[in-house]
């Protein structure tokens, strides 16, 4: 598995080797030259960790497209969401707030009619906007939502393949919904072929109806990639067959690795969410791991297909394209799969900006999140700002002179769910060198790592007495932190969707206590 300390060595590769070749003039000077708004493409890609990337030295990835982004444009190294969840964090990036405060803390519920979102400034501020792909906030939600002129979704999660009798696909078929139709503009309409093919099909054909138009464009392309199950296009699949990935060691396995791993970590290595039994299977983490990486080879693709267009139009020098991760995702660290927690692999994604008067070949290593899109699309476009927004934008970053208190610490959360009862309610903080993890309701070990010497966070400090004036101070700003952005109260949601507490019979057994909560009697 890549460590996080690598992506050290490519910053400075990238830095050194390919500079800044663009001018910064018109977009960050205290008096910018007049200019037309760019059109803006931001795509989003779902369970994309931070390291899947070719050009962040993938040991076989190959990442073409995205990598161009990379080099031509500025990679955020340090991006994380502040909520690794797929609804949570969509939510968050629509509005710049924390989810304690649009209050979309599961998959299942809608965002509040009463919030705005950001691509309604934009259409105020003269942009023609679409939305095609995953919606994913509301449960089974697909209609046509605020801010968008032009609208393309599904149901839930969506399907890579439509269920067809007799349909005949390499890659594994799990389908994820019943649903296999597109709403078009509030039409029903069948979905023809694979999702990713699809999904780029619909947004090339609107950028194509509306390039030749005096007006700006915003296309939030969404896709449903690369969420499990994975299933690549047929052209992908096996594609990486003969390659393998370090497994990551777990504490049940190499506990002389971990200190002081908390129980409820221990405990969900044998649920949905762990190496022992996960999505309730035997599963295969070597193949799971090759699937992925073949999956995200068709959405490298996509983005090559609209970058070409965009280029054969002659629009690529004036359009702005930001992509982005909704979450990370666990390949086994710590004993887990999937997301939720506020491990690096779970929190932290790729997030890269290229086009007219972006940096090329930055890296920024400054803390950013999905709570800063909103803002910084729409200063990119100059549209009016959202009031009263927790997250804030991303352009005084990308200035030759960039501050150097753009923040200092990052708060997480995530709020325990019925449906997935084996992960707490869970709020964190993260600076550059430091994560300090605070459980709620639940009787056992918080975490604090040196993510600088640790990138594993295998080491847990939470009892190491030199450290506990940085744990207070940190557990003192997490709390400050909170109270600023009112989230002392837990929001509570109506239980809704299926449930999954199930435990392997034959897996690890419940473990015990730490030894430091035992205590001989006085």
């Amino acid at each position: 598995m890549l460590s996080p300390g690598l992506i050290c060595v490519v910053k400075v590769s990238l830095c050194v080797v390919i500079g800044l070749s663009f001018s910064l003039t018109s977009l960050f000077s205290a008096q910018p030259e007049r200019r037309t708004p760019p059109h803006i493409l931001y795509v989003l890609t779902d369970d994309h960790r931070y390291d899947a990337l070719g050009a962040l030295g993938h040991p076989f990835l190959k990442t073409p497209h995205l990598d161009r982004l990379v080099h031509e444009g500025t990679l955020f190294s340090q991006a994380c969401v502040t909520t690794s969840l797929c609804s949570p964090s969509r939510a968050s990036i629509l509005t710049g707030l924390f989810a304690h405060n649009h209050r979309v803390v599961d998959n299942y519920h809608p965002v509040d009619d009463r919030l705005t979102f950001f691509p309604q400034r934009l259409q105020q501020h003269g942009y023609k906007t679409a939305f095609i792909g995953k919606w994913h906030m509301g449960g089974e939600q697909d209609a046509p939502q605020r801010g968008f002129d032009h609208w393309i979704s599904f149901k839930g999660q969506g399907v890579y393949w439509p269920f067809e009798e007799g349909l005949k696909i390499k890659g594994r078929y799990v389908p994820q919904a019943d649903a296999t139709t597109f709403n078009i503009n509030g039409q029903s309409v069948p979905q023809t072929g694979y999702i990713t093919d699809v999904l780029t099909d619909y947004a090339s054909q609107w950028l194509l109806s509306q390039l030749q138009l005096d007006q700006p464009l915003f296309l939030y392309l969404s896709h449903k990639a690369v969420h499990a199950d994975f299933i690549p296009p047929d052209r992908y699949a096996y594609h990486y067959e003969k390659s393998t990935f370090e497994i990551p060691p777990t504490p049940h396995q190499n506990p002389d690795l971990f200190t002081l791993t908390p129980r409820w970590v221990l405990d969900q290595s044998n649920s949905r969410h762990g190496t022992e039994f996960a999505y309730y299977s035997q599963l295969d983490l070597q193949t799971y791991y090759r699937r992925y990486m073949e999956t995200l080879l068709a959405v490298d693709e996509s983005l090559g297909r609209l970058t070409a267009l965009l280029k054969e139009a002659g629009q690529l020098e004036n359009t702005i394209i930001i992509y982005m991760g909704d979450n990370g995702f666990l390949f086994g660290e710590h004993g887990l799969i999937d997301k939720r927690n506020a491990y690096e692999e779970s929190m932290r994604v790729p997030l890269m900006l290229a086009g007219p008067n972006i940096p090329a070949g930055k890296v920024c290593h400054e803390l950013v999140a999905n709570i800063d899109i909103a803002p910084t699309i729409l200063e990119l476009a100059g549209a009016p700002p959202l009031e009263s927004i927790d997250g804030q934008s991303l352009i005084p970053l990308l200035s030759l002179s960039p501050p150097d208190n753009f923040r200092d610490v990052l708060l997480y959360e995530y709020y325990w769910e019925r449906n997935y009862p084996h992960t707490p309610t869970t709020f964190a903080l993260r600076s550059k060198t430091h994560k300090f993890i605070r459980y709620h309701g639940i009787w056992d070990l918080n975490e604090y790592y040196d993510i600088q010497l640790d990138p594993h966070e295998r080491r847990n400090k939470i009892n190491e007495t030199d450290m506990q004036s940085s744990i207070s101070a940190m557990n003192a700003e997490l709390d400050r932190i909170l109270s600023l952005s009112h989230g002392q109260q837990i929001p509570l949601v109506p239980d809704y969707g299926p449930k999954f507490p199930l435990r392997l019979s034959e897996g690890t057994h419940r473990a015990d206590f730490p030894p430091a909560y035992y205590q001989s009697n006085p």
